[in-house]
């Protein structure tokens, strides 16, 4: 009988080898940048959150959104491999992401008040959201914001200034208010944002709403109205 001899090291190789096999070889890498380091709101980035725990954070979210979206495989998923988190200086919006960016303002960072941790994820999340979401370019912004504020309802990253259930004058008032109701649609079939995110890959309709729950989104909007008129 023959004995294969194996070393410590190719021992590891194969076991290295194995574990690409397993989980894939197109591991999202994650990069943060601090591009404001000597402003106020680049050194409370540095000093309270840090360069490391956000990376940990982004692929927490990402692992977050695409149980949302309901994305088991990489072949369903937008092919993204690197996701780059820039703190700007003197940016005018919050946070915005741009193609496979998320850019976040120091200014933001500087003047969160109460837990930073708590307030910068439901940003991260908000922002990640618009990395892996279907629809962008093609479904109206209202409809973009209101998922991602969805999935930053359902990690529980919910601002004290939100709009409670039932809240808001028309569905398609964007973030808190589309999240809400979102939110109501996917009691009424779970899963339904996330079928919503696959119907938007090409194109985007209102009819979504029929196909997926059966009535417009007009009678959906009445129906939550009602749920919580009380």
């Amino acid at each position: 009988m023959n004995h294969i001899i194996i070393g410590r090291s190719t021992f590891s190789f194969v076991c290295f080898l194995a574990l690409v096999t397993l989980h894939g070889i197109h591991a999202v890498e994650y990069v943060v940048t601090n591009r404001a380091a000597t402003t106020p709101g680049g050194i409370r980035f540095n000093n309270e959150l840090g360069s490391e725990y956000t990376k940990q954070r982004m692929a927490a979210a990402s692992d977050f959104i695409w149980g949302i979206f309901q994305q088991n495989t990489e072949a369903e998923r937008i092919n993204r491999p690197q996701v780059i988190l820039s703190v700007d200086p003197d940016s005018k919006f919050l946070a915005y992401v741009v193609n496979n960016e998320v850019h976040v303002n120091d200014s933001y960072i500087n003047n969160i008040r109460g837990d930073i941790k708590s307030d910068f994820n439901g940003v991260l999340y908000h922002e990640m959201t618009h990395i892996w979401q279907n629809g962008i370019g093609k479904a109206p912004g209202e409809v973009i914001e209101g998922v991602a504020d969805f999935v930053r309802l359902k990690a529980n990253y919910i601002p004290a200034h939100w709009v409670k259930p039932g809240g808001g004058d028309k569905w398609n008032h964007g973030y808190d208010v589309t999240a809400r109701f979102f939110d109501y649609c996917d009691s009424l079939r779970n899963g339904f944002v996330a079928e919503l995110n696959k119907k938007m890959k090409d194109s985007y309709s209102d009819r979504f709403f029929v196909d997926l729950l059966g009535k417009t989104v007009e009678q959906l909007w009445s129906d939550y109205k009602a749920k919580y008129a009380n």
